[in-house]
């Protein structure tokens, strides 16, 4: 029996929720949170519209000449969109431990990735598509989340992806047959050139 009844409902990657203008004003958003944070300013997140406004979850991924410099993001939609990249954005320049902070010398070389999520569906494990859904893994108080990117972005099939998001949660790669919950999004990804 199927955890996850429609798995139609959750929006395509493909389809563009986000205008031109919307990308633009959210990745220049994460840009100036960063350079504003980095001397000590906050930016205003009020924002432009009611369509950004609207409470989304969301990750900010921050990368220089292609690797991985910093990326944060809100599983939950706990505040407006706007809100949500300004603080991911800061978050992953500053508070990635995986990395020292952003220095202003760096901040020319940015480049920046934003993924806007769709809500969390129930989902079992054999309805995982790998390229479409990112993944959050729960089991004994740990929880794992992995992007819809990051299979595609390594060439895992399904089954690697559902070990990986296990042992990103810190639990052992064969926690998802037994017993572990699996809960899929999609995500709208757009970044700077």
């Amino acid at each position: 029996m199927s955890l996850q009844p429609n798995l139609d409902s959750l929006p395509s990657s493909e389809t563009n929720e986000f205008s031109a203008e919307e990308r633009r004003s959210l990745l220049t958003l994460a840009r100036d949170a960063i350079a504003s944070a980095l001397e000590g300013k906050t930016v205003d997140t009020t924002s432009p519209s009611e369509h950004l406004a609207e409470r989304r979850g969301a990750f900010t991924t921050l990368t220089i000449g292609g690797e991985l410099r910093g990326c944060v993001g809100y599983v939950f939609p706990n505040y407006s969109l706007y809100r949500t990249i300004a603080e991911t954005a800061v978050a992953a320049a500053t508070n990635d431990t995986r990395f020292s902070p952003v220095t202003m010398e760096e901040l020319p070389k940015l480049e920046y990735e934003i993924s806007v999520l769709s809500p969390l569906q129930p989902i079992d494990p054999e309805d995982v598509e790998v390229g479409k859904h990112g993944l959050v893994v729960t089991f004994g108080g740990r929880r794992g989340l992995l992007l819809p990117q990051v299979p595609v972005e390594r060439g895992w099939d399904r089954e690697t992806f559902l070990a990986q998001t296990c042992v990103k949660a810190g639990l052992p790669a064969d926690a998802w047959e037994r017993g572990a919950t699996m809960q899929a999004f999609t995500a709208e990804i757009f970044g700077s050139e």
